[in-house]
């Protein structure tokens, strides 16, 4: 096995910030300490950079049908993408599709990842129906590292289950010790909105925005905390977008209740102004939850600095303007839902966080990387640096100022042919990314493809070595 010695850096967790050199043995780090004086295979010095744990991103949407389409990065391009803006691990959602087995499911997106993937994945599983008679299956998916269900609230006639199935499936996933991630909005109550809209003739992009009111966000954290409290579950709300959905959250954690949940990017960067760019333009941002008006983003930072919020992930699932998006060019009903990021999450965090002066060093490693593996099982064989965890390690310029663009390689490398965040300037970028001690990126180049693993996760407050 190769040694890899990372030398002068300040390294930092979600708990330390000190300077010392770090040796890579193999996937794992076998030695931290001062001036070591080691040989190693390779010498990098990360004098001026910040040495930090490889990012998480617990939520993406690779080579996903959808919409009459299929997401425009599969596990090969995403991950790669991924791993030039400094995450090594992603969890990814495999889906089961109604009346049939979680496994022929979870077979598919093996299938999908295997042999494909340059970083580290695991799945959550979605579940589209859960009968009593299968609700063993669940207990066998954790056996199988697969310690997290998704459930929806969201698009009936698709994705959706009645409270009955999400009674069901919350109680099975409770006494198995894993964890339920809700998509919590008022699927039925919207779609009656969409009817009254489009009935109207009201069938431009930022309909999407002007039919998905937060108050249906905010109804479905509430009815999904009172679910979860009943069946005694943790709870994990997914991309969180609003005040109101938030408020239910913290409410619910006042009083105890086992509840945390994710935001995204978009909704902490962008708003609802973007739809209402000229033309089609507000299609490149029609996602779900949609973007909000603008000043719930204070109110997310605010959540994310006291722990409400307690993961940053970006539900990245790209679809292209040309042939994807433009399948809803007329009405806004047809447009996939999703948008890319998985690229630009760590640099924008960074800026958001550490620049502008909102949160610590440390709090900006625990958001987008030390937290998603604590929640879904993967600390600390990922999410920080410590003797014996895979040495999924970013070194990262605090300095270096990057504009986001399609345009500029060094900051797009997702198949998407647009950005959604087209003219950020951020400062921070990951400048050279090891996977298990296979430096994957270094200086805008990648060196490795493939050889990224399945990660088989540990049940609600196990370790995983």
């Amino acid at each position: 096995m190769s040694t890899l010695l990372i030398k002068n850096g300040r390294i930092v967790t979600a708990t330390d910030d000190y300077y010392a050199d770090l040796l890579v043995d193999g996937e794992t780090v076998a030695m931290i300490g001062k001036a070591l004086s080691v040989q190693a295979d390779e010498v990098i010095d990360a004098t001026d950079r910040l040495v930090v744990p490889g990012g998480i991103d617990a939520h993406t949407h690779l080579d996903m049908p959808f919409g009459g389409t299929v997401s425009a990065d599969d596990f090969e391009t995403g991950t790669k993408a991924a791993a030039f803006g400094g995450t090594t691990t992603i969890i990814d959602f495999a889906i089961q599709t109604k009346g049939e087995s979680c496994f022929k499911g979870l077979d598919t997106w093996h299938q999908k990842a295997e042999g494909k993937a340059t970083i580290d994945y695991g799945f959550h599983m979605i579940i589209t129906d859960m009968p009593v008679e299968r609700l063993p299956e669940m207990s066998k998916l954790a056996d199988e590292g697969v310690t997290s269900y998704k459930l929806f609230m969201a698009y009936p006639g698709v994705l959706y289950v009645d409270d009955g199935t999400l009674y069901r499936a919350f109680r099975q996933a409770g006494q198995d010790g894993t964890r339920i991630c809700m998509h919590a909005e008022n699927g039925i109550v919207i779609d009656e909105i969409i009817r009254e809209a489009a009935a109207d003739g009201k069938l431009e992009p930022r309909y999407h925005a002007l039919t998905r009111p937060t108050r249906m966000e905010a109804e479905g954290v509430h009815r999904a905390v009172a679910i979860a409290e009943v069946a005694e579950v943790p709870l994990y709300i997914v991309h969180l977008s609003s005040a109101d959905a938030l408020k239910e959250v913290k409410r619910a954690r006042m009083r105890g209740v086992d509840v945390t949940a994710e935001t995204c990017p978009q909704y902490l960067f962008l708003d609802q102004s973007y739809y209402f760019k000229e033309g089609f333009e507000g299609a490149k941002w029609v996602m779900t939850p949609a973007l909000r008006e603008k000043w719930n983003q204070d109110v997310l930072w605010k959540g994310l600095e006291f722990g409400h919020l307690c993961n940053v992930a970006t539900d990245h699932c790209p679809f292209c303007m040309k042939e994807q998006k433009e399948l809803g060019l007329g009405d806004f009903r047809k447009i996939p839902n999703g948008a890319p990021g998985v690229e630009n999450r760590l640099s924008l965090m960074y800026h958001g966080c550490v620049v502008e002066q909102r949160m610590s060093l440390n709090r900006w490693v625990e958001l987008t990387s030390t937290a998603a593996a604590k929640t879904f099982g993967m600390f600390p064989k990922k999410g920080t640096i410590a003797v014996g965890s895979d040495a999924d390690i970013v070194i990262f310029n605090p300095n270096r100022r990057e504009t986001i663009s399609v345009d500029n390689p060094f900051t797009h490398h997702m198949n998407v042919d647009y950005s959604a965040y087209e003219g950020f300037e951020v400062q921070g970028w990951s400048e050279v990314v090891l996977s298990r001690g296979r430096v994957v990126c270094r200086d805008g180049k990648l060196e490795t493809e493939g050889g990224g693993q399945f990660v088989r996760r540990a049940r609600v407050g196990e370790l995983l070595r």
